[in-house]
């Protein structure tokens, strides 16, 4: 694994936890961390159980005894990191957005293709995706049971930067996050909605907002701790996004990400409505989705709410008797199952670095909207 912090904890705990809940075809060893510093990368492995650490990306996938790469990294690194990877013949799980560009994304998802010839395996991270709940609403949108998908709703809404004297972070740096809100947490909706209708998005129109354009600076020798300095620098990117999408089918969508929705601590939310009936999923209640069947009888009509912990249910079964509550960090161990799953059968795993591009360009074209005033964009091919 390249890369640490709070992501790393996530994957380290899938990966950590995956192989004694599922019956999985090959045995994953957590063999070596990366981080650019040494100490810190010694100490995230001895914490979540990595076998080693280092300090260089570049030896570690030249390794005859890594098989696997996962990237943790911020933006910037990732298309270098993968590409690098792939070429070495190392299958390659990448966390999301799959880059900071539309022209990187596409050169990463130009070397998976080349490296699947030779049975090399490219994931990227959209982990809500395995979120139990979420994958059955996408088997009720495959069974018909919504009809002709009409209109989609969607929000990512947080507000860990509603204090505007919260310090910069790299997530406020263009440069290494890409983009702010709308690629942080945004990529999430417009995935979810894309993964749950099985419709692609072909233009959007949009409009992003830097709410606070200057923070303090964090002090460099207490930096992990988020203290901020007196120093203050510019926020490069957006805290608020908006934008209508129209999908390949005529579907119309609205989107909403926000780091300044006060009171929202994790709140992704989308609501899906069809000629047949509709269904409606918060990431804040995630072990539930609400389903509407809109052929019952008037008098019977009424969203149901689905507890999503039955054997039957995806994912559920390998875990703890009916009724019990799955957490987030589960879709880490339900990622590591599904990728392990596909290089063991010799397919390819899915999000793949091409969803990846897919979702990327959306992200893309809703800046070039907010540019041009909120003119109506094609997402591109």
């Amino acid at each position: 694994m390249i890369g640490h912090g709070f992501m790393g904890a996530a994957h380290s705990q899938g990966w950590r936890v995956a192989p004694r809940f599922f019956d999985l075809p090959l045995d994953p060893t957590m063999a070596l961390l990366v981080g650019r510093d040494a100490s810190a990368a010694a100490a995230a492995a001895e914490r979540w159980g990595w076998q080693e650490s280092a300090d260089d990306w570049r030896a570690v996938i030249e390794r005859d005894d890594i098989d696997l790469i996962d990237i943790v990294t911020p933006g910037d690194s990732h298309a270098e990191i993968a590409i690098a990877a792939l070429a070495a013949g190392k299958h390659v799980l990448c966390e999301k957005p799959l880059a900071n560009t539309v022209e990187e994304a596409v050169a990463m998802a130009d070397a998976a293709a080349t490296a699947a010839e030779r049975g090399i395996a490219a994931m990227v991270g959209f982990t809500y995706r395995r979120v139990p709940a979420v994958t059955y609403a996408r088997d009720l949108v495959a069974e018909g049971r919504l009809g002709e998908i009409r209109q989609v709703r969607a929000a990512y809404l947080q507000d860990w930067l509603s204090d505007a004297e919260a310090p910069l972070t790299w997530r406020l740096d263009k440069d290494r996050a890409g983009s702010g809100a709308l690629g942080d947490i945004g990529a999430h909706a417009v995935d979810m909605a894309q993964f749950i209708t099985g419709l692609s998005l072909e233009s959007v129109s949009g409009v992003m907002e830097t709410l606070v354009a200057e923070r303090p600076r964090m002090a460099s020798s207490v930096g992990l701790s988020g203290t901020a300095s007196s120093e203050r620098g510019p926020v490069t990117v957006d805290d608020l996004a908006l934008f209508t999408g129209r999908f390949e089918s005529g579907a119309l969508g609205s989107f909403e990400a926000s780091r300044f929705a006060t009171g929202r601590k994790n709140a992704l939310r989308i609501e899906i409505a069809g000629s047949l009936g509709a269904l409606s999923f918060d990431l804040e209640a995630m072990n539930e989705l609400q389903f509407f069947d809109a052929t019952a009888p008037a008098e019977l009509q009424g969203f149901t709410r689905i507890i999503v912990t039955e054997p039957g249910h995806p994912y559920t079964g390998s875990w703890w008797p009916a009724g019990h509550m799955l957490g987030y960090e589960h879709g880490f161990s339900h990622q590591v199952k599904d990728l392990v799953d596909a290089i063991a059968g010799g397919t390819q795993p899915t999000p793949s670095f091409a969803d990846g591009l897919q979702v990327q360009r959306v992200l893309d074209a809703v800046e070039r909207s907010s540019d041009s005033g909120s003119a109506w964009t094609p997402v591109g091919s």
